[in-house]
C-alpha cells in the first residue's frame, strides 16, 4: 500500500485501480515510477509530459540531491563554461579507443532499456489518443522515441525548444595544440569537437486512436494538438521566445523548464475536459503539476527525489497531507508498495 509520511492516513493499490474513482488526482506520488504506475487505473491519463534524466546524467548513479550537489560542485571548480548542469556517466572524456566506444554503446542501449521500462507503464495508463511529450537531449531522443515506440506509442514528432542562449562547449583545439606545442596550431583556430547546444528535443508520440481521430475524441477527449496561436498564426513545431521566470529561491533543482514552456505544452495537448489528468512521472520540482493546475487541469506526478519532491508540493501549495476534495496530497510511497 502507499502511506504518508507522518499520517496514518494510508491508500491502497486498490483504491487506485478503479478509472471512475481516481483518487490519485491532483497528487504527488514519491518513489519509483516504474513501480508506481503499475498501481494507477488503465486508460486514465490523457496526457504525459516529462523531463527524464538524460543518459549523461544518470545510468549507474544513485540520483539523489546529495548526489547531484556532488557533481555540481566538482563542475563549478572545473574549466568548463557550463556550471550548472552535474557531470555524467564519465564518457564525455578519455580515450577513443575500442573500450570506450564499447562502454558508450552499451550505456546508451541500458538507457534505451530504462525507458522502456517505465514507457511500457505510461503506455498502460494512458487513454487511446493520448500525447506523451518527452524533453531529451539531441544526442539521445532517437534511443528514447526507440523505447516507446516498443512500448506500443507511435511517433508524431520531434518539438524543438529553442533556448534563449547557447554555451559553446567541446575542444578548441586551436588552444588545446598550442598548449602541446604546435606550430601550426593556429590554422585550426574556429575548429572545435562539436557545435553550440540551443536546443533540446521533445519527443512525441501518441498512443493508438480507436478507429479515428473524431471517435477518440469523443469517447475519450483526448487525441488532437491545439495549433491555433493568439496571434490567428498555425503551431510550428518549434517553440523559442518563451520568457524564462526567476526560481523560488528555495528551487534548488538544477535543470528547472520554464513555467510558461510547461504552459504552452499543456495548452497544445491537453484539452480541457473535466476527467483529463497530466501525468508526469520524472516531476521535478512540479513545473508541469504547476502549469497544469494553473490551467484548471487535473494532475499527477511521481517524483523518487524526496528534496525536489517538497519543492513540488510547496509551488503547489500543498500544505497539508491527506486533505479531502481533489486530493492534493504527498503520497510517500519509495519502499512501501506491498
Amino acid at each position: 500500500m502507499l502511506t504518508s509520511p507522518g499520517d496514518s492516513h494510508t491508500i491502497s493499490s486498490m483504491q487506485l485501480s478503479n478509472a471512475s474513482d481516481f483518487r490519485a488526482r491532483d497528487s504527488l506520488l514519491v518513489g519509483d515510477c516504474r513501480e508506481l504506475l503499475k498501481t494507477l487505473p488503465e486508460s486514465s491519463i490523457a496526457a504525459c509530459i516529462t523531463d527524464p534524466p538524460y543518459n549523461y546524467e544518470f545510468i549507474g548513479h544513485k540520483w539523489d540531491h546529495a548526489e547531484i550537489q556532488r557533481r555540481l560542485d566538482r563542475i563549478r571548480s572545473s574549466n568548463t563554461l557550463v556550471k550548472n548542469i552535474p557531470y555524467g556517466s564519465g564518457l564525455a572524456g578519455g580515450v577513443r579507443n575500442a573500450r570506450w566506444y564499447a562502454k558508450n554503446r552499451k550505456n546508451i542501449l541500458d538507457y534505451q532499456e530504462w525507458c522502456y521500462s517505465w514507457g511500457a507503464e505510461v503506455f498502460r495508463v494512458c487513454k487511446p489518443g493520448a500525447i506523451v511529450a518527452v524533453f531529451n537531449s539531441s544526442r539521445t531522443m532517437a534511443h528514447v522515441q526507440v523505447a516507446l515506440e516498443r512500448a506500443g506509442f507511435y511517433a508524431r514528432d520531434c518539438i524543438v525548444y529553442r533556448r534563449s542562449s547557447g554555451i559553446p562547449k567541446g575542444l578548441n583545439v586551436a588552444a588545446k595544440l598550442e598548449k602541446l606545442g604546435d606550430p601550426n596550431a593556429e590554422i585550426w583556430e574556429g575548429w572545435h569537437s562539436c557545435l553550440r547546444s540551443e536546443w533540446e528535443a521533445i519527443v512525441v508520440v501518441q498512443k493508438p486512436l480507436e478507429n479515428n481521430y473524431i471517435e477518440t475524441l469523443q469517447k475519450y477527449d483526448v487525441g488532437l494538438f491545439h495549433a491555433a496561436n493568439e496571434d490567428g498564426s498555425f503551431q510550428s513545431n518549434i517553440l523559442e521566445g518563451l520568457p524564462r521566470e526567476t526560481a523560488e529561491n528555495y528551487n534548488i533543482h538544477c535543470t528547472v523548464k520554464p513555467l510558461t514552456l510547461m504552459i504552452k505544452l499543456v495548452e497544445m495537448m491537453v484539452p480541457r475536459s473535466p476527467g483529463n489528468v497530466v501525468l508526469d512521472p520524472f516531476a521535478g520540482s512540479g513545473t508541469t503539476l504547476v502549469a497544469a493546475k494553473q490551467l484548471g487541469l487535473a494532475y499527477l506526478g511521481i517524483e523518487i527525489n524526496c528534496e525536489y519532491a517538497a519543492i513540488a508540493r510547496q509551488r503547489l501549495g500543498l500544505e497539508q497531507m491527506g486533505t479531502t476534495g481533489r486530493q492534493e496530497t504527498l503520497l510517500h510511497a519509495a519502499g512501501a508498495i506491498h
